[in-house]
């Protein structure tokens, strides 16, 4: 018998994005004070991921009790996040920081491109349940997915490496959610096309 259990939709989505928007809060007000501990000057983007990084790892630790399972892509995230996100305070850096969503779109793209290698659709692994469709559907939203991915690795590099903090702050609070919604809003009629029909499932 599975121990999965049904989240509430609205605690649901409050768990995965509430850190985002508290990380955005708590820049917007701190973006422009300096904290010193220990001798050290930190900015306030550096404390502010010093708090982003737990509070990742509560809000997934919260969903894992509710739910009674976890992605792997999620535990993968929380990975990069506690490394790159530790990094960053431990070096007082924030570069590794705003290298964090592009090392886990690489590796998302990278888990999924060698999926494809294989004939097979990792997405589809974690998703069927959620998303019925078709193997054919499947191996070409992943490769669509995997390729997208890689877009937004080479994007997330353009701008933190071109442009100031706040316009990367926002950027990925805002502009990588927006291109997600949009992306999968664009599937529509390829998910249409391959949807498992019920006297098939």
């Amino acid at each position: 018998m599975s121990n999965v259990k049904k989240v509430n939709p609205f605690v649901k989505l409050a768990l995965e994005l509430g850190p985002i928007v508290v990380f955005f809060i708590a820049y917007g007000r701190m973006k422009d004070q300096t904290f010193a501990y220990n001798g050290t000057d930190y900015n306030g983007f550096i404390v502010v991921t010093a708090l982003f990084v737990p509070l990742l790892a509560l809000t997934t630790f919260i969903l894992y009790r509710l739910s009674g399972k976890i992605s792997v892509m999620q535990i993968m995230t929380l990975l990069i996040v506690v490394v790159f996100g530790g990094l960053s305070v431990w070096f007082n850096d924030e570069r590794f920081f705003k290298m964090k969503p592009t090392m886990i779109y690489l590796l998302f793209a990278g888990m999924l491109g060698f999926g494809l290698m294989r004939g097979q659709s990792y997405l589809q692994l974690v998703m069927d349940e959620a998303m019925p469709l078709k193997h054919e559907g499947w191996m070409i939203l992943t490769k669509r997915i995997t390729l997208f991915f890689l877009a937004l690795a080479v994007t997330n590099e353009v701008v933190w490496r071109t442009m100031s903090t706040d316009a990367w702050v926002n950027f990925k609070v805002f502009g990588l959610t927006a291109a997600m919604f949009a992306f999968f809003m664009t599937q529509g009629k390829l998910m249409q096309k391959y949807a498992v029909e019920e006297d098939e499932a």
